[in-house]
């Protein structure tokens, strides 16, 4: 689960992350208020889950609450990167002397917590990455911690001041916390800001939360925005799957996350393009099945009274790959006949079915005028020829 600025912020501030005083504001009026209370030059910001604020006009100074009513009503009208803006974070401004960039994010190779560091802060660090990966500071903190010596030592090249390099190596500490306390899969500073006096603070806060942890975090539920998230991937949520969205035209609904995998690499390997990543678990039921169709179907958009739902504009065909071993061949065809029954497809639907019960499964197909394949590669060759068609 990906936080907002805020979010991040007010999880940075419970374990002692310096963070500069702020709120959100879901009208003008509110962030003029809010500035009013804070005093001074504030920052109005977009509260959007997307990169590149500043870039798109979503991130801009006001010098008075006035002021700060005008910017935040011009932000609050955006657009950024699809996503429209419907709060914003009016926070205290602060001079900057110098900016760095610190994350730590789960090493996936390595089964261990990353720590990046770099003196190109305040930029996309994706492009730094890509052009200058020399730039970018790179340790592995081990399973025993992080000591305060080590996180000091990777702070004295970059600050010479010894105080600078204290309050640094603190921050990496604490933020060190969050990452492991609070359960996250990333927690960034972009930037990690020196001051004119020497100050160092955190500006910014990205964080990604590992949504397998959400059952040790009852709040939780009260940071999610539904906002951000499509229908289709609401109702994934609800009903336990694990959904991806892709740019292809082939919708896939698969069994594990081994065979899903496999799946989008052998559509690729045939020439077609994947729609999404959506694996409906190990021990499937009908009401699973039927909930994977409709979020391919249009994230989960209801049929029109006595018409057909309308798909995706991108999928153009959907592939049911299932390899029954706990899941049972005959639930997935009975959820597949449910959700035909009440919500016919617009698009061809290619089935492959192996495994536990599956002659009862073919069965329940057959009766109902439908068919399945045992071979994954016919099937893959299948839908991509049905796609092709519907394109044409």
């Amino acid at each position: 689960m990906n936080l907002h600025e805020y979010q991040g912020k007010e999880l940075f501030a419970r374990f002692g992350l310096p963070v500069l005083p702020g709120q959100v504001a879901t009208a003008a009026d509110e962030a003029r208020d809010i500035a009013a209370s804070i005093g001074g030059t504030v920052v109005i910001k977009a509260q959007v889950q997307v990169g590149g604020r500043g870039k798109a006009g979503g991130v801009k100074l006001a010098h008075s609450p006035d002021e700060a009513f005008e910017k935040a009503r011009d932000i609050l009208a955006l657009t950024i990167k699809g996503q429209p803006v419907r709060t914003v974070l009016v926070t205290q401004a602060a001079d900057i002397a110098r900016e760095l960039y610190l994350s730590i994010v789960l090493d996936r190779s390595r089964k261990l917590p990353l720590i990046m560091l770099s003196a190109e802060g305040g930029v996309d660090i994706e492009e730094v990455a890509r052009v200058a990966p020399g730039k970018i500071l790179r340790r592995s903190i081990p399973l025993s911690g992080l000591r305060p010596y080590q996180a000091r030592a990777l702070f004295q090249p970059l600050l010479r001041d010894g105080r600078q390099v204290a309050q640094a190596a603190e921050i990496l500490l604490k933020l060190h916390r969050v990452f492991t306390e609070g359960d996250c899969s990333l927690a960034e500073i972009n930037p990690l800001a020196i001051t004119p006096e020497g100050r160092v603070l955190a500006l910014d806060a990205k964080v990604i939360l590992d949504d397998n942890a959400e059952f040790r975090h009852r709040e939780w539920a009260t940071w999610r925005d539904p906002d951000e998230e499509t229908p289709g991937q609401r109702l994934a949520r609800e009903k336990g799957l694990s959904y991806v969205r892709l740019e292809g035209d082939i919708g896939c609904i698969v069994n594990g996350a081994g065979l899903a995998m496999a799946t989008m690499d052998l559509i690729k390997h045939y020439g077609g393009e994947p729609a999404n990543f959506l694996d409906i678990g190990g021990s499937s039921n009908p009401e699973k099945v039927t909930a994977a169709l409709r979020i391919i179907t249009g994230d989960s958009r209801s049929a029109p009274a006595g018409g057909v739902p309308g798909p995706s504009s991108r999928v153009r065909a959907i592939l049911f790959n299932i390899f029954g071993g706990i899941t049972r061949c005959d639930d997935v065809a009975n959820g597949i006949v449910q959700s035909l029954r009440t919500s016919p497809l617009a698009v061809p639907l290619v089935i492959r079915l192996t495994g536990t019960n599956e002659d009862l499964a073919r069965k329940i197909l057959s009766d109902h005028g439908l068919s399945a394949t045992t071979s994954m590669d016919e099937g893959v060759r299948t839908v991509i020829a049905k796609a092709q068609e519907v394109a044409a």
